[in-house]
C-alpha cells in the first residue's frame, strides 16, 4: 500500500490488518511512562491542512512523535498558497525538502488524489494519506471507528472462522449525510466488513444517488434507535450549505437530535458515536454526550493508534515496528 486516499480502495483484510496493527501499537504503549518508539526514525512527515481540524491534526502529529518521525505542520493560512501557490506547486515543494509522506486536508472532493498523482508518478515519492477532502472521504476517521466499535461490543470472535466479527452488526448513521465524508468512508468500510448501515436523514440531506450504496435510508429515527447496535451522530455541516436544508435548528434537533428519550430507548449495550466536533443541544443532547456508552474520547484515542499504525504501513511496509 502506497497511499491511503479512499477506503474503497482498501480489501477487508488490509482494513483489519491496520486495525489490528493500531491495538498492537495501543498495547505496546500502555503504561509506557515516556511513549516513544523508534518505528520512524529519520522519516519526514508533512500536514498540509487546507481546513481547521483539531482532532484529525492533533492525532496525526501526536502519532508521528511517538514513533520518532520529525513531523512539520503547514496550514493554507500561514503558507505560500496564502500568495497564491498552487497545491501542485506546494506539494511538489515539500517533496522536494525531502517529504515522506504528506498528509492533507482540503475542501474540494478529489485533491487527495490529484496529490498523489503529482507528488508519486508511477509510485516513486512520498506517500499520501487523506485526512479529509471535502464531502468525499476521510478513510482513517471509519478506522478509527470501526477499531472503537470492535473494542466496545467485542467484535471479532467470528474471525477464527474466516469473518470479520462486523457480521450482521447495526449501524445506524444519523444527521447530515449530505456533507459528511465521514458516512462515505464509513459505509464504504463497515459494508466491506459485513455490518448492515442505516442511514437516518431528512430527505434533503441524503446524498445523491444514495440509492446504489449498500445501506437502508430512513426518516424516521425513532423507529431506528430501538434496534442499533451503534447510532452514530454527525454534525449538521453549516459550513457547507448554501441554502436552507430543514426549517430551523430547534426542528431538527426534535426530529434527528440523540435526546435523552431516545438514548434511553436504546439497546442495553448499544454505544453511541461521534466523529466530532460535536453540537451540543443539536445533533446531541448536553448530557447524553457524557452517558457511559458514549464512546467519543475512546473514538479520539484510537485515532492516535490508527493514524500510528497507517504511517507505520505506509512508509515501513509493515517491518520493524520497534514494539
Amino acid at each position: 500500500m502506497k497511499h491511503l486516499i479512499n477506503i474503497a480502495d482498501v480489501s477487508a483484510q488490509e482494513i483489519l490488518g491496520l486495525m489490528d496493527e493500531a491495538d498492537r501499537f495501543r498495547e505496546a504503549l500502555d503504561g509506557r511512562e515516556v511513549k516513544k518508539l523508534p518505528t520512524l526514525r529519520g522519516r519526514t512527515v508533512f500536514t498540509l491542512f487546507y481546513e481547521n481540524s483539531t482532532r484529525t491534526r492533533s492525532s496525526f502529529e501526536t502519532a508521528g512523535k511517538w514513533m520518532s518521525a520529525d513531523v512539520i505542520n503547514l496550514s493554507a493560512s500561514s503558507s505560500s498558497v496564502k500568495k497564491g501557490e498552487s497545491l501542485k506547486d506546494t506539494g511538489l515543494t515539500l517533496t522536494a525538502i525531502g517529504a515522506d509522506a504528506i498528509i492533507i486536508r482540503h475542501p474540494s472532493s478529489g485533491a487527495a488524489q490529484q496529490l498523489a498523482s503529482w507528488v508519486a508518478p508511477g509510485g516513486q515519492g512520498p506517500s499520501v494519506i487523506n485526512a479529509g477532502d471535502g464531502s468525499h472521504q476521510h478513510p482513517t476517521q471509519a478506522l478509527l471507528d470501526a477499531t472503537t466499535m470492535r473494542q466496545r461490543l467485542g467484535l471479532g470472535s467470528e474471525r477464527s472462522a474466516g469473518g470479520t466479527g462486523f457480521e450482521g452488526l447495526k449501524v445506524s448513521i444519523v444527521g447530515d449525510c449530505l456533507h459528511s465524508r465521514v458516512v462515505r468512508s464509513n459505509v464504504d468500510l463497515l459494508s466491506a466488513l459485513g455490518a448492515e448501515v442505516t442511514l437516518v436523514a431528512p430527505p434533503t440531506l441524503l446524498p445523491f444517488g444514495v440509492d446504489t450504496w449498500p445501506v437502508r435510508v430512513s426518516h424516521d429515527f425513532d423507529a431506528e434507535v430501538r434496534d442499533s447496535d451503534v447510532v452514530m451522530m454527525l454534525r449538521v455541516q453549516a459550513e457547507r450549505m448554501n441554502g436552507g436544508f430543514f426549517p430551523s435548528h430547534r426542528e431538527y434537533a426534535t426530529l434527528y437530535g440523540l435526546s435523552k428519550d431516545r438514548a434511553a430507548a436504546m439497546k442495553k449495550d448499544a454505544i453511541i458515536m461521534h466523529p466530532g466536533p460535536m453540537v451540543r443541544g443539536m445533533e446531541i443532547n448536553y448530557a447524553v454526550a457524557d452517558y457511559d456508552n458514549a464512546a467519543v474520547l475512546q473514538q479520539v484515542n484510537n485515532g492516535v493508534h490508527v493514524r500510528m499504525a497507517t504511517l507505520f504501513t505506509l512508509l515501513t511496509n509493515g517491518e520493524n515496528a520497534g514494539i
